[in-house]
């Protein structure tokens, strides 16, 4: 995602765009709209490539009711009766982009989808829900017309042959149009479905602010996902007893950035039994320069370990997903720790993979300024996007601030790092 759009949306009511990179920091006062903006980037992913009807108090977000999500001034001014989000995927390499919408509106006090766009540079696709009836609006260059038919439901034909009238959808009868779309018409219009279809597959990792506590023990389970992280332990013991070898690479990506970070140097598995299923521990080992300290329980070494290894875990394990919006991940961190955790974010992010991360660590931030001047992470400026939401009165506008090659922060607003400004004023005695 290039670009994030929304409308009406908690607390944004005029249009706002953001500028989305690789790598995209979101910070801002607390209460301006942060953790709701990662709740619609991840309804918009749901929506366009798994064509499913968001739930916004799904965790690890919950936004209420639809007339609780629908931004509100009060008084006279009422409430809208939709609110918009999108997002546009930028051509590259001479390929085609992409822009989609969604509109959402309100069904048994929820929000749902009732209209979905996704359009290129010549070519629209609309589909509508309206009144319990479905039907579809094609565009394309010069020529617009109707169907009853979901358009999402189309599917392309094979790539390997051009399409022709057989493929149209069922009820399509050429008679009922003056000027009948050509097979060149179809075929713009399943090039602008295949970016829907041919999507990630696998949804975006959204953590929660604040991860599972550690335990002593744990017992073997089935490794499924969640927001704060509980699943990590039974993951990682799954590794260790069944997939040696992506144990193995996972374990020394884990201790690189233990070692770096300062949290950790080794971490094992420890099982409390001859079989699979018989529990088992975490360990963790801190070195020290000359004696080779005792490994200690996970829950023994530190709430920020606990913490941090959740997240550390999902970027680093091998079936990553390709977008993960983070909530604050420097939580009980220490300083050090919190800036290599900026470090790792740059050499994770990339083409393939999106990190869009919440935070309120200047620690953090700094360090990957100070990467990007320096050019130790593969990372360029142009990758980065700083996001600053701003209050104002009853509204937050985004402010899309970008790095330049000495790792300055341009295009910033007075009200950004304000308080820092004054605090060291104050500290100098100005």
């Amino acid at each position: 995602m290039d670009e994030i759009t929304v409308r009406n949306f908690r607390c944004f009511r005029a249009e706002q765009k953001a500028r989305m990179a690789p790598l995209t920091l979101i910070v801002g006062e607390n209460s301006t709209g942060k953790t709701s903006f990662l709740a619609m980037i991840r309804a918009l992913w749901e929506v366009a490539y798994k064509d499913t009807v968001p739930d916004f108090k799904e965790e690890p977000y919950d936004l209420g009711t639809f007339a609780e999500i629908a931004h509100h001034r009060g008084g006279r001014g009422g409430r809208p009766g939709t609110f918009e989000g999108g997002f546009r995927v930028a051509g590259r390499e001479g390929a085609t982009g992409f822009s989609f919408k969604a509109t959402f509106a309100e069904r048994a006090a929820a929000p749902f989808p009732r209209t979905r766009v996704v359009s290129d540079q010549t070519t629209s696709v609309t589909a509508v829900q309206s009144d319990g009836e479905l039907w579809s609006r094609f565009k394309t260059q010069g020529r617009t017309w109707d169907h009853k038919v979901p358009a999402f439901d189309l599917r392309p034909p094979d790539d390997a042959r051009l399409f022709t009238m057989r493929d149209a959808p069922v009820g399509f009868d050429e008679d009922d149009y003056d000027s009948p779309p050509t097979v060149d018409d179809w075929n713009a219009v399943h090039r602008v479905l295949n970016f829907t279809l041919k999507g990630p597959r696998t949804g975006p990792f959204a953590s929660a602010p604040v991860r599972s506590k550690p335990r002593r023990t744990y017992d073997p389970g089935r490794p499924a996902r969640d927001p704060e992280g509980d699943y990590v332990p039974m993951y990682l013991a799954h590794l260790y007893r069944q997939r040696k070898r992506d144990w193995q690479q996972l374990q020394r990506n884990l201790e690189r950035f233990g070692q770096v970070a300062g949290l950790f140097d080794d971490i094992s598995i420890k099982s409390l039994g001859t079989r699979d299923s018989e529990p088992f521990l975490v360990q963790l080992r801190k070195r020290g320069t000359r004696l080779k300290r005792p490994q200690r329980n996970l829950i023994d070494v530190g709430y920020g370990v606990s913490q941090v290894l959740p997240l550390i875990t999902e970027l680093l394990r091998p079936d990553s997903p390709s977008l993960f919006l983070l909530q604050q991940p420097e939580v009980h961190l220490h300083p050090s720790a919190q800036a290599a955790l900026g470090t790792l974010f740059c050499e994770v992010a990339g083409k393939d993979r999106q990190l869009v991360v919440e935070t309120h660590s200047d620690h953090l931030i700094n360090r990957i300024r100070l990467d990007l001047r320096d050019g130790t992470v593969p990372l360029a400026p142009e990758d980065v996007s700083l996001l600053y939401f701003e209050r104002d009165e009853l509204e937050v506008r985004i402010h899309s601030l970008h790095l330049d090659g000495q790792g300055n922060v341009r295009g910033a607003p007075p009200g950004y790092g304000a308080f820092f400004m004054n605090e060291t004023a104050r500290s100098l005695d100005f």
